[in-house]
């Protein structure tokens, strides 16, 4: 499964899972069967907010899962409509959420926990 992580830093597994989609400065994508370990910069992250192009911001990559700790509900049912699972994920290391994927103890992302929009720099979910 090729799993991708909007994060902090591009630090490969010790990189810092990113609070927000679509204005996280890169994203690593994690090959679960071969443990491959890629790292992108956003290329989408100069949008308005609501209008997250998730396939444009992973440079036209394909992945099969998303893993991060906000989201807004455009980006997210752009994923879903892929075929694209998103889940809920801890606000620590990338390899600490594949280690929680693995284990089936993470959980996908509640649509009703969606970033409502952007309020004195916060989220307002």
């Amino acid at each position: 499964m090729k799993i991708c992580f909007p994060t902090e830093d591009l630090n490969a597994m010790d990189s810092r899972v990113y609070e927000h989609f679509g204005s996280a400065p890169g994203f690593v994508i994690v090959d679960t069967e071969s443990k491959g370990v890629e790292e992108i910069n956003n290329s989408d992250l100069h949008h308005e907010h609501g209008m997250c192009q998730p396939l444009k911001a992973l440079g036209g990559r394909s992945v099969d899962a998303v893993a991060v700790g906000g989201i807004g509900m455009g980006a997210l049912m752009k994923l879903h409509a892929l075929g694209v699972k998103v889940y809920r994920a801890e606000m620590s290391t990338v390899a600490r959420n594949v280690a929680l994927i693995q284990k089936e103890e993470l959980p996908e992302f509640d649509p009703g926990l969606t970033c409502g929009g952007h309020i004195a720099g916060g989220c307002a979910h």
